[in-house]
């Protein structure tokens, strides 16, 4: 019997760094901005390496960024450079020389590995050629491409059904990889294809498609230069989507107004400084938020109503001048029972609920009464609560009381978190694909793809510990990381007989793994991916629909890397044997072949090929773009939705705790220990607070603190915190994640989207105390 290795499953630290807090920025970029990204890039890559790729990242007939899903401006893009801070980091995670063989694994042991934390784990460098961990092994060892197909196809085939494995896809997976690897799955003869939208943007698409039609955003990066007003909520784009800056800053310029609506005060969302014009290199700040509403967190739905309320009674004073009535009675249903449910609000009660002054809401409302040029922005400050369907719903109430979609400067803008995200989904990379899509497969390749509904992630891990799943397939990602409830997940992890994952560097998912464990490296978006003597590109969509070429300019740091696209198509013929109906060699050997294809399973991509090749790409279909609407049953008319609002009943000592990211990460990938424009250094491990809040509790700023969930009746714990005294509204908290994932529980998810509640979870607050 093999000895079972003890190793941490999240970071469990037994002391901190050096914590240095300054005061928080009140603007973003700048100078600083450059220099954080060019050190990163030359310390990683060096300066030739480095420069070739930041020269050729998001440039015509270059690379697709592997971060944000922000989109590249369609005609006037940068001569300098069309790449933020965050990107110029990812691009020296990738690009980096260091590189991992066979033998760092031999010296290193999986046990070793785990005691590191996130950030070191992420700086080793590349992984150069695959490694297998065989049962009871403690070490990952070199394996052929050949063998690691063959022992994939060995655990895939002897499961007594298909529904035994899971297939996972991070949101770098290209368009053509995407394609291929739901078509194995799917002919292999299972729909369980969890995907990192379930735990972001899941809840948008789930309010979106059965309202206006269509589960993506209506506007352009265009229409964000032609509208009166933008209302940002729930979402920090200085940090997350720093592009998005310079998109807000000539908004600005052509005189729009914008609403920021958040619990913290972050510098993205206050000033900018642009470090490609002379005034940001001067130091001139150009001021973003017209107006900051500090929202209590989950408050956004109390917030809209008391907003609505406000128009509402205007309207009734001024008929028809408030209100888009021509576009109400044309293209909504609902708006009658609507308006009932909004009587029974008093906007002194939604005000009390959201914790934003009445002043502020009447200040929002008058900067909207006469404006239907609106574009309404949000991200994950939305969508993972257990309301977070209903409060996108509300967000298109407000939308289609002004007509503020289907038309120019206006419309809907859920902010992808990942740079190709949107396209994997595209791609019918989905657990609960429709019939229609089914059929069309069938039609295509002639096999009968399944029908039954596969497993979300949520679903996914549940199913882990029933025993449901044996193999777990990762494209990408860092899944254990990116996941609630950790220690629940590792757990599930271990229980499977082989977990796989394609990667570029070394994370946590290879260090909590099953009775097997197989890494597949595969090639970054800036490596040369050269099949046959010909370079190839690679596809992926953006936020706004946009779908572009790709192609990797840098030497791939080893030989031994394969790229996902034919990674899929070797697993594939591995698996499926004499029984496929697919040409697997044609789609390895070409990914012209693959998009010949998808353009005939999806629709909106013809001339697939040519379209791909025009400088900026193309946009896909979208019909409320174009002021056509056609929710599930609804006759092409947007419904107004009903929604209620969520109460929230703490204990005395307990508070509700948001995670969030560091200015210095990229979702799980830890760029550094800097978030400067919050003031934090050398540390992750804090906790935002109220000062009221922590005088309150008996604590001071500075003190040692640990951290506890006891949903469902079970201690979670997240150790050895320090408070950080922050602008934050009272009993609220602010941690990052991945560290305090380990908090949020399993069961605590958005209703119909399954999506975790990441951003609204209770916890308790003790004093630290040493841990034998």
């Amino acid at each position: 019997m093999s000895k079972k290795i003890e190793q941490p499953d999240a970071e469990n630290p037994e002391e901190l760094l050096d914590l240095k807090v300054t005061e928080p920025k009140k603007w973003a970029a700048g100078i600083p901005a450059v220099t954080a990204a060019l050190t990163d890039v030359l310390q990683e890559a060096g300066l030739v390496r480095g420069m070739e790729g930041l020269f050729h990242m998001n440039k015509k007939g270059g690379f697709d960024c592997s971060s944000c899903a922000w989109p590249d401006p369609d005609d006037d893009r940068s001569p300098i450079a069309e790449y933020c801070e965050n990107g110029a980091k990812a691009l020296a995670e990738e690009a980096t020389t260091k590189k991992l063989t066979g033998e760092f694994f031999a010296q290193n042991s999986v046990a070793d590995l785990a005691k590191l934390n996130d950030y070191e784990i992420g700086k080793k460098g590349r992984i150069a050629e695959p490694v297998y961990l065989p049962k009871g092994g403690t070490h990952y060892e070199p394996i052929s491409w050949d063998d690691a197909f063959k022992k994939i196809a060995y655990h895939l085939n002897k499961l007594s059904s298909p529904n035994e494995a899971a297939f996972y896809t991070s949101g770098r997976t290209s368009n053509e990889a995407s394609f291929t690897y739901q078509l194995f799955i799917r002919e292999y003869g299972t729909n369980n294809l969890p995907d990192c939208s379930n735990m972001c943007h899941e809840s948008s698409g789930s309010a979106l498609t059965p309202t206006i039609g269509i589960g993506k955003g209506t506007v352009t990066l265009n229409d964000f230069y032609d509208t009166d007003v933008i209302i940002i909520i729930g979402q920090n784009p200085g940090t997350n989507h720093p592009r998005m800056l310079t998109a807000l800053q000539k908004a600005k310029d052509n005189g729009a107004k914008i609403i920021a609506v958040n619990p913290l005060h972050e510098a993205g969302l206050m000033g900018f400084k642009n470090p490609q014009n002379v005034k940001g290199i001067l130091g001139i700040k150009t001021q973003l938020a017209d107006l900051f509403l500090q929202v209590k967190i989950n408050g956004d739905m109390a917030l809209l109503k008391a907003i609505e309320k406000l128009l509402y009674e205007a309207e009734l004073k001024e008929p028809g001048k408030v209100f888009d009535q021509d576009f109400i009675r044309d293209n909504t249903l609902g708006y009658t029972q609507f308006l009932h449910s909004l009587e029974q609000h008093k906007v002194d009660e939604l005000s009390e609920k959201c914790g934003v002054p009445l002043s502020q809401i009447q200040e929002a409302a008058e900067m909207l009464k006469y404006k239907s040029r609106i574009i309404i922005c949000w991200a994950m400050g939305v969508t993972q609560h257990k309301n977070g369907v209903d409060t996108i719903k509300e967000i298109v109430n407000l939308t289609i009381l002004k007509g503020a979609i289907g038309k120019p400067g206006a419309g809907l803008c859920p902010v992808r978190g990942h740079s190709n995200v949107q396209g994997n989904r595209t791609m019918l990379i989905f657990d609960k694909p429709t019939e229609k899509q089914l059929d069309k497969l069938k039609e295509v390749y002639g096999f009968e793809p399944p029908r039954e509904h596969g497993l979300d992630v949520v679903e996914s891990i549940k199913a882990m510990h029933e025993g449901k799943l044996k193999v777990f397939f990762s494209m990408g990602g860092n899944f254990l990381s990116a996941t609630p409830d950790t220690n629940y997940t590792a757990d599930g992890l271990r229980k499977m007989k082989l977990t796989v994952s394609v990667s570029t560097k070394l994370n946590r998912n290879h260090l909590v793994h099953g009775e097997e464990s197989i890494i597949l490296p595969t090639l970054a978006r800036s490596d040369k991916d050269m099949i046959n003597g010909e370079a190839q590109l690679i596809s992926c969509e953006n936020s706004m629909g946009v779908v572009q070429m790709s192609k990797g300019i840098l030497e791939p740091v080893s030989k031994d890397l394969l790229s996902e696209n034919q990674i899929v198509c070797r697993l594939a013929k591995a698996t499926l044997g004499d029984n496929t109906v697919v040409d697997w060699d044609r789609f390895a050997n070409s990914y012209d072949a693959v998009r010949d294809d998808i353009e005939k399973v999806i629709p909106g991509l013809e001339d697939y090929n040519k379209r791909v090749r025009e400088p900026g790409g193309f946009y896909l279909p979208n019909a409320p773009r174009e002021g056509k609407f056609t929710g599930e049953n609804m006759g092409g008319k947007i419904p107004f939705t009903v929604t209620k609002l969520t109460e929230h009943k703490l204990a005395d000592d307990e508070f509700i705790m948001m995670t969030i990211r560091s200015h210095d990460q990229f979702n799980t990938t830890i760029y550094g220990l800097e978030d400067r424009y919050r003031g934090i250094h050398n540390e992750r491990r804090v906790i935002f607070m109220n000062e009221k809040d922590i005088q309150k509790a008996g604590l001071k700023a500075g003190d040692k603190v640990d951290l506890f969930n006891y949903h469902g009746g079970k201690e979670r714990v997240a150790r050895l915190f320090v408070i950080v005294a922050y602008n934050i509204p009272e009993g609220n908290t602010a941690t990052y994640y991945p560290e305090t994932n380990v908090l949020v529980p399993i069961d605590t998810v958005a209703k119909t989207s399954n999506t975790p509640t990441s951003k609204m979870v209770v916890i308790k607050i003790k004093k630290h105390k040493n841990q034998d």
